[in-house]
């Protein structure tokens, strides 16, 4: 194989590489995203019901 084929392979699974972790770490965000503001919002009803009482 000439090394310019190569090299062009690992290119293109360096780059593959980067999108898959781009998006990876994008859904990961918005997980740990959603989690917050469904604790925030458990903390606020916690929070209501320990001032009626």
């Amino acid at each position: 194989m000439p090394k310019k084929f190569i090299v062009l392979i690992a290119v293109k699974l360096a780059l593959i590489a980067v999108g898959v972790g781009v998006v990876v770490a994008m859904y990961g965000c918005n997980t740990v995203e959603g989690i917050g503001r469904d604790l925030q919002q458990a903390g606020q009803v916690i929070e209501k019901e320990a001032a009626k009482k």
